[in-house]
């Protein structure tokens, strides 16, 4: 549309302001019905919220992220996995950033979070900063959108705008966090759980998924893949045997859980599309990665095979569903609030 005008109907002659205002509102509620209305708080959500009251907010989280990386080569990776964690759960309402009180259960001790999920530290110092430079303006949840936004920025993946306005909950949720995405699910469970939070479960689950084309996997989350692959006391049959022996030497049987391995073999630092031509080379880190491809007749496997063909399809597949992502049941307007430290509700 070069000329950027809106395409909507112009009003019948005669017809009541009154009259217009109910054809509207049916246009919008078809429109919601056929699945163009996606998400409440989503359309409060705009990339220039912040300009008058808080103009160097991508700056200042830029800054901090970039000084974090100095000393730890993971942060970008585990910023953009935190964005996910908290999305996934009661929708991006900065929950996961909440420790335990005694309203509270924190979710940073559900099984998916508990030692694995990183980089509450400097969440706080984007806080503080952002505190100094703008006292009370922006939300945690935000900050865990930009710091995603700028995370695979840094590391060489695509741009996008990303749309703010969040306001922080102020509660938390284990259950749902116990019930995060896994490494050990199958496809069906993967497609389920993205479908439950409004995710496309084919297109919107093999991007984020690609996220993995960075950072690092504890072995407790490989090893069962390697000895004994659902039960079977064998490997993973859709396991490349020259990776799986990698892979054995650095997550040996009975060895340290918590033990660190990359999640892509070939560039583990850099946000790429290699982790799908890992897939088909049968190098997928985790059950969850390999599955979007070598499950029996898997509707994910032509998006794998065309991300692997072509980065810049990946990109542009993936800065769309972080925004899908990322407007999640929103809390927007006088929802919430934003709180002052990312740990605590206000007034606690």
């Amino acid at each position: 549309m070069p000329s950027g005008r809106s395409m909507a109907p112009p009003s019948p002659r005669g017809m009541l302001p009154s009259s217009r205002r109910l054809v509207a509102v049916l246009l919008l509620a078809a429109a919601a019905a056929l699945g163009f209305g996606v998400r409440a708080g989503a359309a409060q959500l705009c990339a220039e919220y912040y300009d008058r009251t808080c103009p160097g907010v991508h700056r200042v989280v830029r800054r901090v992220l970039k000084k974090a990386h100095e000393a730890d080569a993971r942060i970008y990776a585990s910023l953009t996995r935190l964005h996910f964690h908290d999305c996934f759960v009661q929708g991006c309402d900065g929950s996961i950033l909440l420790d335990n009180s005694s309203s509270i259960v924190s979710e940073k001790f559900a099984t998916p979070n508990n030692n694995s999920a990183r980089g509450y530290p400097v969440v706080d110092a984007v806080k503080a900063a952002l505190e100094e430079a703008c006292p009370g303006v922006v939300s945690c949840a935000d900050i865990l959108a930009i710091a995603a936004k700028i995370s695979v920025e840094l590391s060489g993946g695509p741009r996008w705008r990303v749309p703010l306005g969040r306001r922080d909950g102020t509660t938390a949720n284990i259950t749902a966090a116990n019930n995060l995405p896994s490494p050990f699910d199958n496809l069906t469970a993967l497609q389920h759980k993205f479908g439950a939070v409004g995710l496309d479960a084919t297109t919107d689950l093999v991007a984020l998924s690609g996220a993995h084309t960075f950072g690092r996997v504890r072995c407790q989350f490989v090893a069962p893949r390697l000895y004994n692959f659902s039960g079977t006391g064998r490997p993973d049959p859709a396991l490349d045997g020259g990776y799986r022996a990698l892979l054995s030497l650095r997550c040996p049987r009975g060895g340290d859980g918590s033990a660190l391995g990359d999640l892509d073999p070939a560039t583990p630092d850099a946000f790429d599309s290699s982790y799908y031509a890992n897939l088909g080379a049968r190098r997928g880190t985790l059950q969850s990665d390999q599955e979007l491809l070598s499950a029996p007749g898997a509707p994910t496997a032509a998006i794998v095979g065309r991300f692997a063909g072509s980065q810049k399809a990946f990109f542009r597949s993936f800065a769309r569903s972080m925004v899908s992502m990322g407007n999640i049941e929103v809390l927007t307007g006088s929802q919430g609030e934003v709180r002052r430290n990312c740990r605590v509700v206000n007034g606690s």
